[in-house]
């Protein structure tokens, strides 16, 4: 299955997105399309080997245009910010140029309102009426007249068809009352104005939705332009200075104070402070010197450094970042759908309901006529006077412009697209948007201790030998079979040998016995390093005491390790792993929003029971092997859990993709971690409850906004429908639900996560 993210232009309403929906789901080999109206964007899964000449084709069917960017980062922030810029100026241009007729109209009329006398006669006033409020309607209008006929044509009637036949509506009455003034017709009240003022108010109001959504998205486009533009590179003993996107793996930067560093790499000479606010949310400066990676377009701040290139293009870590927050913006969640629904029905029902409230009016004349003159005494644009046929078609046009699905459509992806956005400038990615929602029904988490709670550094702190072994024998043998594993508590033997001057041996037969421990081969017996399970496996008997001694280190939090040589118990190590200083507090936050919380951990249950009273977690589920977790994960939900595991995104990954809500601890410079629905960059507790806090702030915005767009439309439309509401007014209260949700999800925006 593939994966393709698509910037698609000309979108700006619910309507739009179905007919892109509709468009792409018809191509063969599509699996699901996610479109997404505040960014104007879609998520597509398929099989097979569709192109992007493919995409663009069913787009453009649609009626849209695919817009291609370069992959890099650099040239895609210049050509988002031109992206945006163009929309800007042309919403800007289309509205001044709506207003010119409009004010024209208004001076034209103004001596009649004040005086009642009609200059040049009702003949010219309806002819100059008629052209002035066409050319608002055909000219800057144009592109919502033919965004309505294309989106007819093409079966999903999307909000520009309200807009249109509402404008066009009102235009016809002038005909209709030119023909009166020239004795062709009965008489008949023009609106022919009103068409003119309704399409200068509907392109005031895109123009301020299309400057909210802008600054809306200001996140990722912030992030599109941190990256270093050109870097300093040594080739051929030479320093020269390359655009970034020129670099390649293993090129030698030299990035001096004051410089961004151009790409993912590892220092290889230098120490330096380096400024990873970007990446973390943290604002202290990070001490990095030889063999630590650093991050691309991170500040190097006080020394000169060397840097060897090990990630490029795609693979960067602000790469990565920019794709999961664009995936995440995409996303839809649960509480979508049904808005959703009722955006695909909308527009046709609305059509209807205009329809049916024209008939209404025309076959019961009597009783809407006397509502009006009865809501004339205390509301001033209601006019009675107007005649019953001339108020059917008033309240038909109030109908078509005051329905407004575009709040309904912005209500969830601007709250997303904000939402996402400060996660990622406070270290905290959000994979798959529905976390948002589940996030708010979570009361169990589940934390690993290894590098979650603790530092995932763990360093030999006791090492007891028997018989006539010595401690630095003792440390070469078991760091000879250990020098063999990436496991947290081998690299933790192998530096303490090498801290006493002891380099790991050669060995045969190495063998990771899950869940157990190590054993391999020297030239001179077998040496098993691990748990009493492993001894026993190996014939090595344990006498009291070392089991004793043992009982004793992880009383003390430690885990303890036996090892053996030639079938022979010869020592015991004592390893901790420090618990970080921001364990316990986090801890107790997170039981102060009423979550319980549990450990669950690999080692003994001693040991997992004396961090867990160090940082006051409520339950332990000790020595659990790596494959055991998620079944763990399993039982909690069945017992009525709804469950947020935290841990590594690797040795994690099953748990993390059984719990419900999987928050995964980045590691370095790679945060694409596909187990997670949640990536915190900084590896630390404090980070989960952002994460919850970000969480819940989201969701109330998408609750806030679609209890607006709901509302609005309930009230609205049936006051509409009784002619209570003056066309100019249902258009601008339908210019102001959509602008309100935005600006109500810009404030999300400004929320505090520390």
């Amino acid at each position: 299955m593939s994966k393709a993210t698509l910037q698609i232009d000309g979108m700006h309403c619910a309507g739009c997105v179905n007919a892109v929906d509709k468009q792409l789901e018809s191509l063969q080999g599509v699996k699901s399309a996610q479109v997404n109206l505040a960014t104007e964007s879609a998520v597509v899964e398929y099989e097979g080997d569709l192109t992007m000449d493919d995409f663009a084709e069913a787009i453009a069917k649609g009626g849209f245009t695919l817009v291609r960017n370069d992959s890099e980062t650099v040239s895609r922030a210049e050509q988002t910010e031109e992206r945006e810029q163009r929309k800007y100026d042309t919403a800007r241009r289309n509205m001044i140029w709506s207003w010119v007729p409009v004010v024209i109209m208004v001076m034209w009329m103004l001596p009649m309102w004040l005086t009642g006398y009609m200059f040049l006669g009702p003949v010219v006033m309806e002819i100059a009426m008629i052209t002035l409020s066409g050319f608002a309607i055909i000219v800057p209008g144009w592109e919502t007249v033919k965004s309505a006929w294309r989106s007819t044509r093409n079966l999903s009637p999307n909000m520009d068809v309200l807009i249109a036949m509402g404008s066009l509506a009102s235009l016809s009455t002038g005909f209709v009352a030119l023909l009166h003034h020239l004795r062709l017709a009965p008489d008949f009240h023009s609106f022919a104005m009103i068409g003119g003022m309704i399409m200068a108010f509907h392109l005031t109001g895109r123009f301020i939705e299309t400057k909210a959504k802008g600054s809306a998205s200001q996140a990722i486009r912030k992030l599109l332009t941190l990256g270093a533009k050109e870097a300093s590179v040594i080739r051929d003993g030479q320093e020269i200075k390359i655009p970034v996107n020129e670099l390649k793996k293993g090129d030698v930067m030299m990035v001096r104070p004051g410089e961004k560093i151009p790409t993912d790499g590892e220092i290889i000479e230098g120490q330096s402070s380096l400024d990873e606010s970007l990446a973390t949310g943290e604002s202290m400066p990070v001490e990095k010197s030889e063999g630590d990676e650093v991050i691309g377009a991170t500040l190097n701040i006080n020394s000169v450094l060397k840097v060897k290139a090990t990630k490029i293009g795609s693979e960067t870590f602000l790469n990565q970042v920019i794709r999961m927050v664009e995936e995440a913006q995409g996303s839809k969640i649960p509480i979508q759908d049904f808005a959703d629904r009722v955006t695909r029905v909308f527009v046709p029902a609305v059509l209807a309901l205009a329809l049916l409230t024209l008939t209404a009016w025309l076959v019961f004349p009597g009783f809407f006529g006397g509502l009006v003159e009865w809501a004339a005494s205390f509301i001033p644009w209601v006019n009675p006077e107007l005649g019953p046929v001339a108020l059917a078609f008033y309240a038909m046009i109030a109908v078509l412009v005051i329905a407004c699905p575009c709040a309904l459509g912005l209500a969830t992806p601007t709250a997303l697209m904000v939402g996402s956005g400060l996660g990622a400038e406070n270290g905290i990615l959000i994979r798959k948007g529905e976390a948002i929602q589940v996030m708010k029904d979570v009361d169990a988490i589940v934390l690993d201790k290894t590098g979650t709670i603790t530092k995932g550094k763990p360093e030999v702190t006791d090492v007891l030998t028997f018989g006539d072994m010595d401690e630095t024998r003792l440390l070469e043998l078991a760091a000879t079979v250990e020098n063999n594993s990436e496991h947290p508590l081998a690299r933790a033997v192998v530096e303490a040998a090498r801290q006493r001057g002891v380099e790991p041996g050669k060995s045969t037969g190495f063998e990771n016995v899950t869940g157990k421990g190590v054993k391999a081969i020297l030239s001179d017996g077998a040496v098993g390093v691990g748990t009493a399970s492993l001894m026993e496996e190996l014939g090595v008997e344990i006498a009291a005491e070392p089991s004793t001694q043992k009982e004793q280190l992880e009383e003390q939090a430690k885990t303890a390790v036996y090892v053996s040589y030639a079938g022979n118990l010869i020592g015991l190590i004592g390893i901790a792993d420090e618990v970080k200083e921001d364990s316990k507090q986090a801890i107790s936050e997170l039981k102060k929003l009423g979550l319980k919380t549990i450990m669950l951990t690999g080692d003994n249950e001693k040991t997992g029971k004396a961090i867990a009273q160090k940082v006051g977690i409520d339950e332990v589920i000790a020595g659990v092997l790596p494959d055991q977790k998620s079944e763990e994960i399993r039982k909690l939900q069945e017992s009525g859990h709804m469950v947020a595991m935290v841990g590594d995104g690797i040795n994690d990954a099953p748990a993390l993709t059984r719990a419900d809500v999987g928050i995964a601890i980045g590691t370095g410079t790679d945060v694409a971690i596909e187990s997670g629905d949640i990536v915190l960059v900084k590896g630390d507790l404090p980070g989960v409850l952002r994460a919850i806090k970000l969480s819940n702030a989201t969701f109330k915005k998408i609750k806030q906004n679609l209890f607006w767009a709901f509302f609005y439309n309930l009230v609205m439309i049936p006051l509409a429908i009784i002619g209570l509401l003056h066309p100019l007014l249902a258009e601008a209260a339908m210019a102001f639900s959509s602008i309100n949700v935005v600006f109500n999800s810009r404030r999300l925006g400004k929320t505090d996560l520390k």
